[in-house]
């Protein structure tokens, strides 16, 4: 079936935002600046188009947003404008309603939802149980009977307390998938690296043995002359 001129610019279209969305989540997880060299190995896209791509993603964040894309010598870097920095920073120092770590486990169930108790107090410790059983007493967490456990997810409240209206959840969630897209494949590349190590690493023992067998013999045949 031959496309029309008409579906062809759709499937460009497609093609560009998911593209925007990959650049955005490697940006949005790094937390650092991040040359052209490591987006292309982490997205995967043509350094040219990588471009274009990120100056899009500058627009994108220019006016609409608290987030924007900080370019510094060929390297680039998502963060928080200046305006709202003195706001985050009170709640990474653990100056606001929650402590430090409340907003850790609280950041966990976020990201994760839904999500087993269990799982949570794995990776946050015990004393994430208070943390959780906090959360569902005002409100901003869903605990579900679940087993032996519970299944946690966030309640609607929790949107209306930070302020995150549906289409931030809607793109959060999306963000989110992006993440973990990025995630696979940062894993699935250090996996080919390793076994690609492994196979050279081999190959040298081989080589190795090869000259010391050469070797041996070139010694041997000197003897019996």
């Amino acid at each position: 079936m031959e496309l029309t001129s008409e579906s062809q610019k759709e499937v460009d279209e497609a093609g560009e935002i998911k593209n925007l969305k990959r650049v955005e989540a490697a940006m949005f997880i790094s937390g650092r600046f991040l040359s052209l060299q490591e987006i292309v190995t982490l997205t995967d896209i043509n350094p040219i188009l990588l471009r274009e791509l990120i100056e899009k993603l500058i627009e994108k964040y220019d006016d609409k947003s608290a987030v924007e894309i900080i370019a510094k010598e060929e390297n680039w870097k998502m963060d928080v404008k200046q305006e709202y920095r003195n706001m985050v920073n009170r709640l990474a120092t653990g100056t606001a309603e929650f402590s430090k770590a409340e907003q850790e486990t609280l950041a966990v169930i976020a990201y994760k939802q839904p999500v087993k108790q269990s799982i949570i107090v794995k990776i946050r410790g015990n004393k994430s149980y208070e943390h959780i059983s906090h959360f569902i007493e005002i409100g901003l967490v869903r605990g579900k009977k679940l087993g032996h456990t519970k299944e946690l997810s966030l309640s609607e409240d929790f949107y209306d307390y930070f302020n995150v209206g549906k289409k931030e959840k809607e793109e959060a969630s999306e963000k989110a998938e992006e993440v973990e897209e990025v995630k696979e494949e940062i894993k699935e590349t250090s996996e080919k690296e390793q076994k690609n190590e492994e196979i050279t690493e081999k190959t040298t023992e081989v080589e190795e043995a090869k000259a010391e067998v050469k070797e041996e013999q070139k010694k041997d045949n000197n003897k019996e002359q």
